[in-house]
């Protein structure tokens, strides 16, 4: 039933190879847990007490209650499907609450640590160095996501309307304004782009000094690389620039619903927490200039 359950969110989820095999590794991890504890080896004799079971076991652990929360939602996933296909009358999760995960404040770069970065910086006068600065450069400007980010292909992109097309979880898509300082940096990089590689018919935007697509783990390097030079920031991965952006329009007061649509969350709450950073902010200057507040 697995197999099914990994060719659904493949095909009709359309979930990332990440994100199907972290569903995979916590499944697995909960019929082994049964299977040792209760010696259950049919799906459709769990109950939610032994669900229970297996989350105290966790916290037990010491795994985090986000880890937690992320295997419970895995499992919750699975026995909707298992429900769906008729393998079970009732849904066991249902009677089970996760651990409660406290808030807390995303990472973000300065807005002067960013302009340094894009405006005083110098990239190499190169087909590498133009890339890696459009790349800070989208992901920055847009917020998009790293996978969307490697998927973003010329067609998604609109000079003449200023807008990028991207294509989001759950395969939902949204457009996304440019500034004039993007496109300008854009229109260079793809010009940049096509005088490297003259033979080359390009699927997708940015690409590796070979022209072939790009993969995690080259995106982030070269995120990690650049924002080293200029922040003290212990986390300096690409989705920092996304929670930087968001930030930075909360704190201009641009409206929230705005930024959700620019960010492609599907309600409201995950957006908010881009608010908590300003408060912090007048907080903390109250705490300063106040006469009353020592």
């Amino acid at each position: 039933m697995l197999k099914s359950f990994i060719s659904y969110l493949t095909h009709e989820k359309r979930y990332s190879t990440h994100t199907i095999i972290s569903y995979t590794g916590d499944i697995k991890q909960f019929i082994d847990y049964i299977e040792e504890k209760y010696s259950i080896y049919q799906i459709d004799k769990v109950n939610h007490y032994m669900i229970r079971s297996w989350l105290v076991h966790m916290m037990q652990n010491k795994i985090s209650a986000k880890s937690i929360n992320r295997k419970f939602s895995s499992l919750r996933t699975y026995f909707l499907f298992m429900l769906r296909e008729g393998k079970i009358s009732t849904n066991p999760t249902k009677k089970v609450i996760p651990p409660k995960i406290g808030k807390r404040l995303p990472s973000i770069i300065q807005k002067n640590e960013i302009e340094r970065l894009l405006d005083d910086l110098v990239f190499a006068e190169n087909f590498s160095g133009y890339r890696d600065k459009i790349i800070i450069t989208i992901l920055y400007n847009t917020g998009i996501r790293k996978a969307e980010l490697i998927n973003l292909t010329d067609d998604d992109i609109d000079f003449y309307a200023k807008t990028v097309k991207v294509l989001g979880k759950g395969n939902k898509e949204r457009i996304i304004p440019m500034t004039e300082d993007m496109i300008k940096e854009l229109k260079m990089y793809l010009f940049i782009r096509n005088k490297e590689f003259e033979k080359q018919d390009f699927k997708y935007t940015v690409v590796t000094d070979k022209g072939n697509k790009m993969y995690p783990k080259f995106v982030y390097n070269i995120v990690k690389k650049y924002l080293s030079l200029v922040s003290s920031s212990e986390k300096r991965g690409p989705h920092i620039l996304r929670h930087s952006i968001a930030t930075h329009l909360a704190d201009a007061d641009v409206d929230l619903n705005a930024i959700k649509t620019m960010l492609g969350h599907s309600n409201l709450s995950a957006t908010q927490i881009y608010t908590h950073n300003s408060v912090e902010k007048l907080k903390k200057a109250y705490l300063r200039a106040h006469p009353k507040a020592k």
